[in-house]
């Protein structure tokens, strides 16, 4: 773990070290070119060799498409029925709604708001089945109206997908499920394959070779954001428990790899007990393989001369999970301007809302939460502008048009206007 004190000389060098940049290295940007530019060449043979290489099973192409999966037991059913009910609420309320009105010269404008008709989510298998992911994904797909919702999810050497994963992928929704992963699943996605058909917006959280793969295919499909390895940045002061502060920085440690990890308080006493708790915790862990390059790497316990200095480094951070544990949360919260998600006191671990609090858990990442916001209904829906006139709404219009067309010299645009009034 590195220890920030503001009273060290290289206190504001340090901090800008801390700053993450969303882009791909030249490595790995290369990588995937090739990888898209071959699946897009050679559709399934691509994918099925990859699928080996990167280890998975020995398929065959008509054993990319999985159709059923075993029964789970009964508290994973009622887990995954709270999530999928609390998301699916959250995705209702949060729909954008057609509407049309009259602009000042009488037209008829408005917005109308329809599914995406076929969409791709990846959800990512790895070192751990994402089930959650499934439930914060395909549910909003679902619950938006998409007829075709499209999930990839890798399996492991075997052939196999975890129970819970598919269980809860035909629960929320999802109409066609293939075992695929990495930067071959997106470009299928993207371009299609003799067997997947392609789609018209990518949805999903992975790893950098997928979040690489999204990024070049963009263009080719939408795309939904671009979120990547796990990150958390705790504001607190001397009110707050050092015990669940720990916690919560260990329960997105363990996301392993490229994961980021920071408290930021003004409480030298309250940073020391931090440190001594996650120490004291590891131990207890089971997933310390993941656990402990984090923390070498990627965690910083960060003194600040005040709360005000924090507010200032948690928006230069961006962090995806920004949790404020202070005596005046709410106020602070305010001044919040590039989290993908604010949880607010201790009573609040980050982990309801890896789970089952409402709001998706897909959150920008890399510092990506300046520009990006986290996944919502509204990116399941194509938004398509209306506007209608009559003929005394064109009589009104037309000086204006006839003005702009003569300022930017396309006599045909007034043309068109006044033509209809002759």
């Amino acid at each position: 773990m590195r220890i920030l004190r503001y009273r060290d000389p290289d206190f504001a060098r340090a901090l800008t070290s801390l700053q993450r940049k969303a882009e791909p290295t030249p490595e790995i940007e290369h990588t995937v070119r090739g990888i898209v530019a071959n699946v897009r060449a050679r559709g399934d043979a691509a994918l099925l060799e990859y699928t080996a290489k990167f280890g998975g099973p020995l398929l065959r192409a008509s054993e990319l498409i999985v159709t059923t999966g075993a029964g789970v037991d009964a508290a994973t059913e009622d887990a995954i029925a709270v999530a999928h009910a609390n998301v699916r609420d959250f995705a209702k309320k949060s729909l954008r709604k057609s509407w049309t009105a009259r602009n000042r010269q009488g037209a008829v404008v408005g917005e109308r708001f329809d599914p995406f008709q076929r969409v791709g989510i990846y959800v990512p298998g790895g070192t751990a089945p994402l089930v959650s992911s499934a439930v914060m994904t395909v549910t909003i797909a679902a619950t938006v109206g998409v007829p075709e919702i499209v999930v990839t999810t890798p399996s492991d050497r075997t052939g196999k997908i975890s129970d819970a994963l598919l269980y809860a992928l035909h629960l929320c929704g999802a109409t066609e499920i293939y075992q695929v992963g990495g930067a071959q699943a997106i470009a299928a996605l993207a371009y299609g394959t003799e067997t997947i058909a392609p789609v018209q917006k990518v949805f999903g959280p992975g790893n950098v070779f997928v979040v690489e793969a999204k990024r070049q295919v963009f263009g080719q499909v939408a795309i939904d954001l671009l979120p990547g390895p796990s990150e958390i940045l705790v504001l607190a002061d001397a009110s707050a428990n050092p015990a669940w502060i720990a916690a919560d920085l260990l329960a997105q440690a363990e996301h392993g790899k490229g994961s980021s990890i920071l408290l930021v308080t003004d409480s030298a006493p309250l940073l020391t007990r931090v440190e001594k708790q996650i120490t004291t915790q590891l131990r207890g862990l089971k997933r310390q393989e993941h656990l402990g390059p984090v923390l070498a790497q990627h965690c910083a316990l960060i003194l600040v001369r005040s709360l005000e200095d924090g507010i200032r480094i948690a928006n230069d951070f961006a962090p995806e999970h920004l949790s404020l544990v202070t005596r005046q949360n709410a106020k602070l919260a305010e001044r919040i301007r590039t989290a993908g998600a604010i949880f607010l006191g201790g009573w609040s671990p980050v982990a309801a809302g890896d789970f089952l609090a409402g709001p998706s858990h897909t959150l920008p990442t890399g510092g990506a939460g300046k520009s990006f916001c986290g996944l919502t209904s509204e990116m399941f829906q194509r938004r398509t502008s209306i506007v209608q006139l009559d003929e005394k709404s064109l009589r009104k219009s037309t000086p204006t048009i006839t003005q702009f067309s003569t300022l930017e010299g396309l006599d045909a645009h007034g043309h068109s206007a006044r033509i209809r009034l002759k």
